[in-house]
């Protein structure tokens, strides 16, 4: 089953809040600094960067890990393109996209493809120097089936105690499943029970300094086959 439902946001500071979870879509301080700080620097990018790097990602919501991924591929000058798959169940609409990224105006030449494709997401974003895609529907349902695999993997649901069905046990192993030898992960989050199935689906597993008031994060290597 690949429903979607676009989400009905609330807005708390210019940053966009799903009511559904009570949950915003990057922090408060600075959104663009926590990708980085989080989903670039925990999966040590750009110093791994190859041509056709893979990142995965769970949970499209605004674009923003996507855009900070592409500005560090692109500063690092790595040749062919950046690969990414998303993974979203509640895919935001154009115009409020649009108004969560308007607070980062560094991002804005990188994102207006990213906005125009937003139009039909259905259809692969083709780039000179990426390729982008977006499965709609519950990851639960669609990522088992998925023939991809990634080099990075973003983890990036909502909050595990507000939205647990993106956190697991079956569906880290299918993250692990679909990770490349020696492929990463990296998340906010430090839940207890989130570490413990990434290092049962076979990931190496680190908590570190978070990012802001978030005093700890996670990020690990999958494990080469025993």
């Amino acid at each position: 089953m690949n429903s979607s439902r676009t989400p009905e946001l609330e807005w708390l500071d210019d940053v966009p809040v799903n009511p559904d979870f009570a949950d915003p879509y990057f922090a408060r301080t600075n959104g663009l600094a926590e990708s980085r700080h989080v989903f670039l620097a925990g999966n040590t990018l750009p110093e791994r960067f190859l041509p056709d790097f893979h990142i995965a990602e769970l949970g499209f919501g605004t674009g923003l890990n996507l855009i900070a991924a592409l500005i560090a591929f692109r500063a690092a000058k790595v040749p062919g393109r950046l690969g990414y798959t998303a993974f979203e169940a509640f895919p935001m609409n154009r115009s409020d996209m649009a108004q969560a990224l308007s607070a980062f105006p560094e991002v804005r030449d990188t994102a207006a493809p990213i906005l125009d494709w937003w139009h039909d997401p259905a259809v692969p974003l083709e780039l000179t120097d990426l390729r982008a895609d977006v499965i709609l529907g519950d990851v639960n349902d669609t990522l088992p089936g998925w023939r991809g695999t990634a080099d990075a993997w973003f983890l990036d649901g909502f909050a595990p105690a507000r939205n647990p069905g993106m956190w697991g046990a079956s569906l880290m192993q299918s993250v692990a499943d679909h990770t490349a030898p020696g492929g990463t992960f990296a998340t906010y989050t430090a839940a207890g029970h989130v570490r413990r199935a990434l290092a049962e689906a076979g990931f190496t597993v680190e908590r570190c300094p978070g990012y802001g008031r978030k005093r700890h994060m996670s990020l690990g290597v999958l494990k080469a086959p025993q």
